[in-house]
Formats: C-alpha cells, structure tokens, sequence
C-alpha cells in the first residue's frame, strides 16, 4: 500500500541522514523523498513516499516522531490531501516527431523551456500518474534525459500540521 508521509524538522545538518537511516534500519524502501524549508527558515519539511502495509507503516511513524530533531509527523491521506511532482525531460526533436511532442505537451499541459534543432526540454506538473502517463507518451518518440524531483504533498483545507 502506498503511502505518503510528512515530517516536519529542524532544519540542522544531518536531520535528513538520521531520518532516511531510518527507513534503512527497518529495511523500508523510500519510492520518493523532497526536501525543503519551510515558511520558517529554522524548519524543512520532508515528504516521503513508500509502500507498506499499515502495521509497519504507523511503526515508522511512531519511530520517527522519537527522532530528536523531528518536530511533527503526519500521515497524508489520499482522499484529504494534494500531491504534484514535477518532471523536466528531454527528447529528441526531430522533423518526424516534433508534431506529436508539441501536440502531447499541450494535452498533458506541459511547457517547452528549452528548443533546440537536436532536443526539446519540457517541464510538466502533476500527480504522479499523469507524469507516468506523460512518459510512456514520449518513450516511443525518443526520450533523451530525464528527472523528477518526488512527491511534495499538503493537506487539503485550512488544518496545518501539528509541529
């Protein structure tokens, strides 16, 4: 089962390493793992995504609240919560296929930020599934490079995050 989880920290060096060392001492598997302060300069926060059952799940979470530098833990809730990730990736441009990636990166709302004879770089937003959905578009048309920065997640509406 997937599941993503927020952790509020102080935002001192070697938090990340203690927090992550974690999941490897409890042999879990991190999918995806963004960093970064938060409105608070002395805070980051840490969203991870992995898969696990609920059992394990709530003791990494009990675990991580025992973390000294951890100031809130908070489990986000599919159906309660709001996920992007965001992805820039090139590929080839060529006579043959530049109609079809203009024509995917408007469908998918995606921005070319980058032209060239030889490569087209496009940035594209959005859950997870639309960014997989977007490869497997731009697989077959020649994809040359390409990153994707994690899941970054909030709660929906006006709770904040218990620190």
């Amino acid at each position: 089962m997937r599941s993503v989880i927020a952790v509020y920290v102080e935002n001192k060096y070697g938090v990340l390493t203690r927090v992550s060392g974690l999941f490897m001492r409890k042999g879990f598997n991190i999918n995806s793992l963004t960093v970064g302060e938060t409105d608070d300069p002395a805070y980051s926060r840490i969203t991870i995504t992995l898969n696990g059952d609920d059992y394990a799940r709530e003791q990494l979470i009990n675990q991580l609240k025992k973390l000294y530098n951890v100031k809130g833990v908070k489990l986000l809730e599919a159906d309660s919560s709001v996920e992007r990730e965001l992805m820039l990736i090139k590929v080839r441009n060529t006579p043959e296929t530049r109609g079809e990636v203009l024509a995917a990166a408007d469908i998918y709302r995606a921005n070319i930020i980058d032209y060239t004879t030889e490569a087209m770089c496009i940035e594209v937003t959005g859950e997870t599934s639309k960014i997989k959905a977007f490869i497997d578009v731009l697989k077959p048309l020649g994809i040359i490079e390409m990153c994707r920065t994690g899941v970054v997640a909030l709660q929906r509406g006006g709770s904040i995050m218990e620190k």
